[in-house]
């Protein structure tokens, strides 16, 4: 006959079990949709239903990818592409989160840059890459100015948007207990707007990617952009599909981090909703 001490460990084991299986179900549950697609990349060029010199199997592309990892290209493209991307993006956060703040918070200062906000807003990025070719040069500043230009809109626009929709009752009753203006602004308008506000940096993240693949199929000499572009250019077709799929990670990695981010920044929202 079992002994309590076992009777304990075997019941906590079962438990640990049924809490595996059920992770795994709703992982898997989630993972399908993806799995079927690598399914079908992996089975349609063998079957012949398309061509595999377009469109190679996918186990083709990772081999290909993991001898680019071996020799150590894609660290020195994936290096490029990180370090333009980030400090881009980390500028437009410094930038355009305050920008926001006081154009939200400040009615005279908003309509007075209103009007010039509306006029470049609708100016596609893209579209002003010869202008920054122009006037910094080939290299890396221009990627860079791209790169805030494309990121800075999301963030102020949500800014913009998370101050001017806080509760009015909110503020009615902080004003009421005698809060300062400026400990209004701390304790309650930037508290309430920052959900709103990681909307546009988490979509400034996803634009600091695709942005700067086609900065770097201009003028550039490394980066996973300019491996996509080259790769085309050569017909390196499993290396141009292995650099797809590292855009792809980047962009998942970075969004990953924006979230666990967010998270923390209103874990009050889990307290109050609990």
């Amino acid at each position: 006959m079992p002994s309590i001490q076992q009777t304990i460990t075997l019941a906590d084991t079962t438990t640990k079990l049924f809490a595996f299986n059920a992770t795994f179900a709703h992982v898997f549950r989630r993972s399908i949709a993806i799995i079927i697609f690598l399914a079908i990349w992996e089975i349609t060029p063998r079957l012949g239903l398309v061509e595999s010199a377009f469109l190679p199997p996918l186990s083709e592309v990772l081999a290909t990818g993991w001898k680019l990892i071996l020799n150590g290209q894609l660290f020195t493209h994936l290096q490029a592409s990180l370090t333009r991307s980030l400090v881009g993006f980390a500028v437009a956060v410094l930038f355009a989160i305050p920008l926001g703040l006081a154009i939200g918070w400040y009615r005279n200062f908003a309509d007075t840059i209103n009007p010039l906000l509306e006029m470049l807003r609708n100016t596609a990025a893209l579209a002003l890459l010869p202008v920054f070719i122009l006037l910094l040069g080939i290299g890396e500043a221009s990627k860079i100015a791209l790169i805030i230009y494309a990121c800075s809109w999301p963030i102020l626009l949500n800014t913009i948007t998370g101050v001017r929709n806080v509760d009015p009752l909110l503020i009615k009753s902080a004003r009421t207990m005698g809060l300062t203006p400026i400990k209004l602004f701390q304790k309650v308008i930037l508290p309430a707007a920052v959900p709103t506000i990681f909307v546009g940096v988490r979509l400034a993240g996803a634009f600091s990617v695709l942005v700067l693949v086609a900065a770097e199929m201009v003028g550039a000499k490394a980066g996973l952009g300019y491996l996509i572009i080259y790769s085309q250019y050569n017909f390196q077709i499993p290396e141009m599909f292995f650099g797809i799929i590292s855009i792809t990670l980047v962009g998942l990695t970075i969004n990953y981090l924006l979230v666990s981010l967010e998270k923390h920044f209103t874990s009050w929202k889990v307290v109050h909703t609990e």
